[in-house]
């Protein structure tokens, strides 16, 4: 068993931020079809912005996210400071806000995870 933390942090500016979501997407997937696997996939900073654009049926990668949906959160903080709060709220996705309004990894790291940043 295997407790992995996927942690996407790029934005929607550049296609190399492009690339990062996708990596991290398909990590999560990865790790959420082996089901002895444990995993937490959390849009942080600016990642909180690609909510909106993969609820849309129409982008790229709205299966991919799809497939991992429910495995995701946001960081509470940042969906507000990147103006992405309607949008979480219309995906339904978990809002973590531990520390300080952000998620906590030190709670991560205690609970054997590994994170792993995109």
């Amino acid at each position: 068993m295997v407790n992995a933390a996927i942690v996407i942090l790029a934005g929607t500016e550049s296609h190399a931020d492009t690339g990062r979501l996708v990596n991290g997407l398909e990590a999560a997937k990865e790790f959420s079809e082996n089901d002895e696997d444990d995993l937490e996939l959390i849009f942080d900073g600016a990642a909180t912005q690609w909510v909106e654009e993969l609820e849309d049926e129409n982008h790229d990668y709205h299966d991919l996210y799809r497939s991992v949906q429910d495995e995701a959160a946001v960081c509470d903080y940042c969906a507000g400071a990147f103006d992405a709060d309607d949008a979480v709220e219309d995906a339904g996705l978990v809002r973590i806000d531990e520390n300080d309004g952000h998620p906590s990894m030190r709670s991560l790291v205690d609970d054997d995870y590994e994170i792993i940043t995109f």
